[in-house]
């Protein structure tokens, strides 16, 4: 690609304690994602896919190696800084949902628009704002996360809390949870792992297709060969390390 990236990762290194011993989980790993990218990061349990995702969402850092956001090198931001860039560039669909789930489908997508003026509020604090805000203020809000709903294809579901949703349904929402803030990335951990066969092929159809649609870039961890047969690059992990030539 002769695109500037949007993340580039350079000998990427990370470790974790196991007792006494310490566990290699990156090995010098270099990884470009570039602007609507549809990146999947291969490899079988224990390869480094999840670290990897980890650190490119700066819900990590590196024990070595640098990562450049845009350019800029993502070691010189605050805590807070992070935490802003993970809410304002960033989503997230994680394999078990993480749905809020006192709050129906339309209140979990609304969530993190309601974030943004105050990010380290409480959510219930947050939830309470959207009732007391200015009316158009609140529309807003309510409006996007009805569209975002509709595009994944639960409309009429926003008044429904996620124990009543399938698996399938559940995924749909974190999906449009992940887009309110308009991301210019979204990073999956293995996001097909809870899904049935007929319900991971639809899920990954829509992810295609909202990649294609608004642009987003996608990261997807994923050890299952039908997200690797849609993605538009893959990079295999193995033990850590970037397999030669699996890119």
């Amino acid at each position: 690609m002769n695109a500037i990236p949007l993340l580039s990762g350079r000998s990427l290194t990370k470790e974790y304690p196991m007792g006494a011993e310490r566990v290699h989980a990156l090995r010098g790993v270099d990884v470009d994602v570039y602007p609507g990218d549809f990146l999947a990061l291969r490899g079988p349990s224990g390869s480094g896919k999840t670290t990897l995702i980890n650190l490119l969402g700066l819900l990590d850092m590196p024990d070595q190696g640098t990562l450049l956001l845009e350019g800029s090198d993502t070691a010189t931001l605050s805590e807070n800084e992070r935490a802003d860039t993970r809410r304002d560039r960033f989503g997230f669909v994680f394999q078990s949902f993480n749905l809020i789930p006192v709050l129906t489908a339309a209140e979990n997508v609304a969530y993190p628009m309601l974030l943004k003026p105050q990010p380290r509020r409480p959510w219930r604090a947050a939830l309470a704002s959207i009732l007391s805000a200015k009316p158009e203020h609140s529309s807003d809000i309510q409006a996007r996360a009805v569209e975002l709903l509709t595009a994944v294809g639960l409309a009429g579901k926003e008044h429904v809390r996620p124990d009543l949703l399938s698996g399938g349904q559940r995924q749909r929402v974190a999906i449009a949870r992940a887009l309110a803030n308009h991301p210019v990335v979204i990073f999956a951990d293995e996001p097909t792992a809870s899904l049935d066969s007929r319900t991971a092929d639809t899920i990954l159809d829509l992810m295609k297709q909202l990649n294609q649609e608004r642009g987003v870039a996608f990261v997807l961890s994923t050890h299952d060969p039908r997200v690797v047969e849609r993605a538009a690059r893959v990079i295999a992990l193995h033990d850590g390390a970037v397999e030669p030539g699996a890119t």
